[in-house]
């Protein structure tokens, strides 16, 4: 057989083979990377958050038996939780070591100077971590455990030592001298003030003013008097760190009087406290001193602060906690968080905190009754005295003003006159309250969002369908590629001629800026149906698919209209002062940068986005289906809606989820065009705080590890939660429209 000269011969190209099986092979790695490094995001964010939802656990380190257990008044412990001190009935101090290596081995006992006999004890607020014996003649001697620092042969060592914060002279605080039997103390800045019960039944509050001598230099205290009058027995004395407020139990009443002014003490409200059918077993404040904890026998704790009643500002009960069920129950606070502690004669330990209404932990921690508990500075640790024992438990409560209700429902924070939705991270006070609740800025992220789309989905569509549909080549080739480039312009300038140029351009001119909005559309619609209405001579002098140019001018005089009438409008609508009139006569709220600004900034920027996509999806429409349509008697206004558009949807669905996705992770125009402030308001007058403008404000401050760093993971987590369900819906709503109209 010989072959066929003519039969036509193929040689396989190798190196095309192995370009075709490379370019599939990297193109599938390439994919699979991008859902690995997806999946690693994920995690990585639930791993950064998942601690904030662990519960407290309490562990015990050690005990020591102790002889003289009775005489013991007071505990405390310092910040590394190294050393205890144990305050004695007669004004003795004895130190130990708590360190689990030598925990139990004394130190060393400190006598305090007392110019009497001790009558009673009493601690201030655990921040400020001083305590007080009350004496016999009437007056208090003021006392704080504190521990020299010193680091011989390169080892820290502690040195404990009594500092007298008010002088080693003792407080007079009853001139007649009666012995104190209650009382509470504060000091605060150069102000302390006492309130005693003395043997005689006297309730005393005493202010004690230093005063520096200026031929001396020493400090001498003046002191004012007031007689406090009280029907009953005096069952607890407390007292605010700041002096301002003085509490007195009586049973089951609640004495509340205003001590701001020593001169002019006044009774501001009585407080029938009790549960029903139970009475009061001891009253505690909370961190921050702005509320009152208040301990049943029916074992219901509950939560007492000030809000705004028709008579002035009252305390309130605003919540309760369930504890074990027991007669003897007292309360615990923290140095510095809403978190307090019950102990009871059961000898069982509750953790809870206020805020986020969260029991955290409970569970015995010694057979007996628990006499004394002292928290450790840093909340890591405690001390019990129990069983004629000291014992120290390690605490692990990293987070626990962080609840899945905290962050997402309505939480009453103290001083607020009710329940509400609240961002607020950080403060210039001591005794804030970090609230971080969610919901505001996720309502910033998809109010601006809204109103971005709002500006940008109709003017983009429009320009898309225009350009792809009824544009000429020629001028096509040139407004393509000049609205994609805005797309690569850096949103951080945008957003900086948001803030600091359209932002005091919109309050200058409002009127102005709302008439373009009002009359550019319908300008361009009567010009439409004026140039209709020319006879076709002169219509036909213009190139098809070239009218738009004609739009040009007509843009350029209404903006030049509504900006010259604006000062007139100005005038005769609104007194001349539109931002006053918003105010006084609707109610309305105007911020310099607010949603209106940050709509329009941020719809310039999702604009080239959309309009990219959606224009290569009509443009993409095979000719022979409009073409048929026409054939077949159609308009183009009738071809354009009932078969491009549809044959489209898919494209132009995807052009606008890919819009929303980018408004919705949009960060520099936010932050700079808006003014951070995380209320949830419709306003378009209004700013907002978005998640990503939030993270990118707060992250560089936030303490690596702590609640606030560890929920702002939380929201990129949330943040990742919505662009994906957006991508998601996009994608099956695509997917929907492309098997509905793909037989076209």
């Amino acid at each position: 057989m010989t072959s066929n000269p003519n039969k036509p011969t193929f040689h396989t190209d190798r190196s095309r083979l192995f370009k075709d099986r490379f370019a599939k092979w990297g193109i599938s790695a390439g994919g699979v990377m991008v859902l690995v490094a997806l999946l690693l995001i994920f995690f990585y964010l639930l791993y950064v958050v998942q601690p904030i939802f662990e519960s407290a656990k309490v562990e015990t380190r050690n005990s020591v038996k102790l002889q003289n257990a009775s005489e013991i008044v007071g505990l405390g412990i310092e910040e590394q939780t190294e050393v205890a001190f144990l305050l004695g009935e007669k004004g003795t101090v004895d130190f130990y070591n708590v360190e689990k290596q030598h925990f139990g081995k004394k130190i060393t006992t400190l006598n305090t100077e007392l110019p009497s006999d001790v009558s009673s004890f009493a601690s201030s607020a655990p921040f400020q971590g001083q305590y007080a014996y009350g004496l016999e003649n009437g007056s208090v001697m003021v006392v704080v455990p504190k521990f020299l620092v010193t680091f011989p042969n390169n080892e820290r060592q502690l040195t404990p030592r009594l500092d007298y914060p008010l002088g080693k002279v003792a407080l007079e605080v009853d001139e007649q001298g009666a012995a104190i039997k209650k009382f509470a103390f504060s000091h605060y800045e150069d102000k302390t003030a006492v309130v005693a019960l003395t043997a005689d039944k006297r309730v005393l509050f005493s202010s004690f003013l230093a005063e520096e001598n200026m031929f001396t230099g020493e400090v001498e205290w003046s002191v004012e008097r007031t007689e406090l009058d009280i029907d009953g027995r005096v069952d607890e004395l407390l007292m605010s760190p700041d002096t301002t407020r003085t509490f007195i139990r009586s049973a089951n009443q609640i004495y509340v009087y205003d001590t701001r002014y020593p001169s002019e003490v006044e009774l501001i409200q009585v407080l029938a406290a009790n549960e029903e059918n139970a009475n009061l077993v001891s009253t505690q404040l909370l961190a921050g001193a702005n509320s009152l904890m208040l301990a049943n026998d029916n074992g219901e704790v509950s939560q007492w602060f000030e809000v705004n009643t028709d008579e002035g500002r009252e305390f309130q009960k605003i919540r309760a906690f369930e504890t074990s069920k027991q007669s003897k129950l007292s309360i615990f606070t923290e140095f510095y968080r809403r978190t307090f502690f019950t102990a009871g004669a059961n000898g069982e330990l509750g953790i809870y905190y206020t805020t986020s209404e969260a029991k955290l932990w409970q569970g015995k921690v010694s057979d007996g009754p628990i006499d004394n508990f002292a928290i450790a500075p840093r909340s890591n640790a405690a001390l019990i005295l129990a069983d004629d024992a000291l014992k120290v438990i390690e605490i692990h409560n990293e987070h626990p003003e962080v609840t899945w209700s905290a962050l997402w429902q309505e939480v009453w924070y103290e001083g607020y006159p009710e329940p509400a939705y609240i961002w607020q991270s950080t403060s210039a006070s001591d005794d804030f309250e970090s609230k971080f609740s969610l919901v505001p800025i996720s309502f910033g992220t998809i109010k601006a969002a809204l109103y971005a789309m709002l500006f940008a989905v109709p003017i983009a569509l429009s320009a898309a369908i225009y350009t792809a549909y009824f544009m000429s080549s020629e001028l096509r080739k040139v407004v393509k590629p000049t609205v994609e480039i805005m797309e690569a312009l850096p949103t951080v300038i945008l957003g900086f001629l948001a803030g600091l140029w359209l932002a005091p351009l919109i309050e200058e001119h409002l009127p102005a800026i709302v008439g373009l909005l009002l009359l550019l559309p319908i300008g361009i619609l009567l010009t439409a149906f004026g140039w209709n209405k020319l006879p076709a001579s002169i219509r036909h002098r213009v190139p098809e698919g070239s009218h738009s140019i004609l739009l040009i001018p007509v843009v350029l005089f209404i903006g030049w209209l509504s900006f010259a009438m604006s000062g007139t409008i100005e005038s005769w609508v609104f007194d001349g002062n539109v931002r006053q009139y918003l105010t006084n006569e609707l109610g309305m709220t105007f911020d310099q940068r607010n949603s209106l600004v940050v709509g329009i900034a941020m719809g310039f920027a999702v604009i080239p986005t959309i309009f990219s996509i959606a224009e290569d999806a009509v443009f993409s429409v095979p000719k022979h289906l409009s073409n048929g349509s026409l054939a077949l008697g159609a308009t183009q206004w009738q071809t354009l809606v009932r078969v491009v558009l549809l044959t489209a949807s898919p494209g132009i669905f995807s052009a606008v989820m890919m819009g929303l996705g980018r408004a919705v992770g949009e960060t520099m125009i936010v932050l700079m065009a808006t003014g951070n402030t995380p209320i949830m308001d419709w306003s378009i007058f209004q700013g907002m705080r978005t998640l990503a403008a939030n993270i990118a404000v707060e992250m560089p401050e936030s303490e690596v590890g702590s609640s606030h760093y560890r929920i702002l993971f939380l929201a990129a987590f949330v943040l990742f939660i919505f662009t994906f369900i957006f991508n998601t819906v996009a994608e099956f709503v695509r997917q929907q429209l492309r098997d509905k109209y793909s037989s076209m």
